[in-house]
């Protein structure tokens, strides 16, 4: 697909680098199952700091190195897929913020069959 103009959503799930579902990592099982929904992508970006509900910072600084850093799942797809798709991995969810936000999709590409 070379192009792709519409408005879409983009899901974004904060989570911490703990958390798990299944004994696996949270954030892996979610990418696992947006590939099994036909979802466009999915990427997820590890934190260097950050903070939520319960106020407790989380950093890559000495004495708390690699210790629960936050992480951020990110899906964009069009409304339809975020819809139907939120309510499969919500139960799995138990902390962390979910935000639903428009999306402007301008390019979407894939290279098929290329080196």
């Amino acid at each position: 697909m070379e192009k792709y103009k519409e408005e879409g959503k983009l899901l974004r799930i904060f989570i911490g680098e703990t958390d798990k579902y299944d004994r696996r990592p949270l954030y892996e099982w979610i990418v696992q199952q947006a590939r099994a929904e036909g979802m466009a992508g999915a990427t997820v970006l590890r934190g260097i700091v950050g903070y939520g509900a319960g106020s407790l910072i989380h950093t890559t600084k000495i004495l708390r190195l690699s210790e629960d850093l936050p992480v951020i799942v990110e899906i964009v797809d069009s409304e339809e897929k975020i819809d139907q798709f939120l309510p499969q991995i919500e139960p799995a969810i138990t902390e962390g913020l979910v935000t639903v936000e428009r999306a402007h999709i301008r390019l979407y590409r894939n290279k098929k069959g290329g080196a």
